[in-house]
């Protein structure tokens, strides 16, 4: 079936190039576009369909796009096929988890090959043995978080002269973080005449002066004029905090599919889990006191189903990458009105719907209503039966009745 499907794609590239495959109509070759064929990449998305066609003319972008709408491919394809067109030399990625790192070196691993380019991953938490020999084995793709590449920069591993293009991943989340100072003083290590690619869901001021300060006429791309992607469902349920337990527990009782947990606190995630656990069902826990190990056994095992319900703070707000999410549930309301951007588009990625569920106490009618007004979308207020409700406070709204299944 496969040897009969690529036949079958050369046999329409020969004859109707446009119909076999969106990439190809964007300029990308037909030995990458095979690639993407075997894997199942066909069509692709609005930010890549506006985006590689602009990175592979080598010109600098600024490109706005909800997560989960395909960023990574608007820019790792074009850097991949410009080492056979001679225009890439060495490729430095940015971006602000380890566990974004991570997916995005897997993500290469399955094209960089193609044309025999090696890639490095640097991140904290690894041994840097294994990360220097892939430094030495003429890596030209640096994928990596701020701390770890500049840690390599000045120890003298890691030297960026022949370095043309430049990927800022996630840029809004790394500023949240604190990467500014690292970033800047990667890219005074970078030379001058080089491409840059900045990437991000919102587009806060730091940003906008980063890339006035190093960017050349960049190409501006936004996809959504809302900042959450439009087939994600927002839900809001207003009960005490002595109520959240039980409406967690009534919730999974009737979510089939797997359940993303968002708490504020690594004390908070580990009771939360406990909860679950108890409760009779699989659940893992991701935050800052969990090793490297642990977290890669916890995001690993929620992609595989060995945990269906994973529980995290929002260090892993941007390094889930896991197509199906049932639901993302805001157990806590983050303490930042962007983060909340990030959480939810771990749902309805890919083009596919997605359940927003929001837990908020009376008190926080504010932070209700500023999120509100970010995403552009009013949540559904809904309750459920055996759950006691409230009435949210200085903010004037109408619920809208029973949850999705008020007979749980």
């Amino acid at each position: 079936m496969r040897l009969f499907r690529r036949i079958a794609v050369r046999y329409l590239r020969l004859f109707h190039p446009k119909k076999a495959n969106g990439f190809y109509g964007l300029g990308i070759n037909n030995k990458l576009a095979d690639s993407l064929d075997e894997r199942g990449f066909v069509r692709p998305t609005p930010i890549q369909n506006k985006a590689i066609p602009v990175a592979l003319q080598g010109k600098d972008i600024i490109g706005v796009a909800s997560t989960g709408t395909g960023k990574t491919l608007a820019f790792l394809l074009p850097i991949i096929q410009g080492f056979a067109d001679k225009k890439t030399r060495k490729a430095v990625i940015l971006l602000p988890t380890r566990e974004l790192a991570v997916q995005l070196a897997e993500v290469c691993e399955l094209f960089a090959g193609v044309y025999d380019v090696h890639y490095a991953c640097l991140i904290g938490g690894e041994k840097k043995d294994k990360q220097l020999r892939d430094l030495r084995h003429k890596a030209k793709i640096i994928i990596g978080t701020p701390g770890r590449v500049n840690d390599f920069i000045e120890r003298g591993n890691l030297r960026l002269r022949d370095v043309n293009v430049l990927v800022l991943d996630e840029a809004d989340r790394m500023f949240d973080m604190g990467f500014a100072p690292q970033i800047h003083r990667i890219i005074r290590n970078l030379p001058a005449k080089r491409q840059t690619m900045l990437f991000s869901a919102t587009m806060p001021e730091e940003v906008l002066k980063l890339s006035a300060k190093y960017m050349k006429e960049p190409v501006q791309i936004n996809i959504n004029n809302n900042t959450t992607a439009p087939k994600i469902k927002q839900e809001l349920y207003v009960v005490r905090s002595t109520y959240k337990p039980m409406l967690i527990l009534k919730l999974l009782e009737v979510l089939d599919g797997t359940v993303l947990i968002f708490v504020e606190t690594r004390y908070d995630a580990a009771k939360v889990a406990q909860i679950i656990k108890h409760a009779g069902h699989n659940v893992a826990e991701i935050h800052s006191d969990r090793t490297m190990e642990q977290r890669r056994d916890a995001l690993e095992g929620f992609k595989s189903g060995k945990y269906r319900i994973l529980v995290a703070t929002d260090i892993a707000a941007r390094g889930i990458d896991v197509t199906g999410i049932e639901a993302v549930v805001n157990y806590t309301i983050p303490q930042e009105d962007g983060s909340y951007i990030h959480r939810i588009g771990r749902t309805g990625r890919a083009g596919h719907d997605g359940l927003s569920i929001t837990f908020a106490q009376p008190e926080q009618g504010g932070d209700i209503k500023s999120i509100e007004e970010l995403t552009g979308v009013k949540m559904e207020q809904k309750t459920i039966e055996g759950v006691p409700s409230e009435k949210i406070w200085g903010y004037e709204r109408a619920a809208s009745g029973r949850g999705w299944n008020s007979q749980a």
